[in-house]
């Protein structure tokens, strides 16, 4: 999932420097509201889910954690 963030988000770090507890939100200027709907379309696309308009909010982007627990309740089983 790392690998999708700093893909979408064109992030100029590795990967393994993202921790579940790297800040995103407020942290990541990059995560603005163009980066997000692209961070979005990647994970959707990489990871086989849909995050519907009504699942967008902040506490889903505030952390790498916070955002890898939602992904992984969004993986279809």
């Amino acid at each position: 999932m790392r690998d999708v963030v700093v893909q979408a988000l064109e992030l100029d770090v590795h990967p393994s420097e993202l921790t579940a507890q790297t800040i995103m939100f407020g942290a990541m200027p990059e995560l603005d509201s163009l980066g997000v709907v692209a961070l979005v379309a990647a994970l959707e696309d990489h990871f086989g889910i849909l995050v519907e308009d009504s699942e967008f909010g902040e506490d889903i982007f505030e952390t790498v954690g916070a955002l890898a627990e939602f992904v992984d309740q969004h993986i279809p089983e």
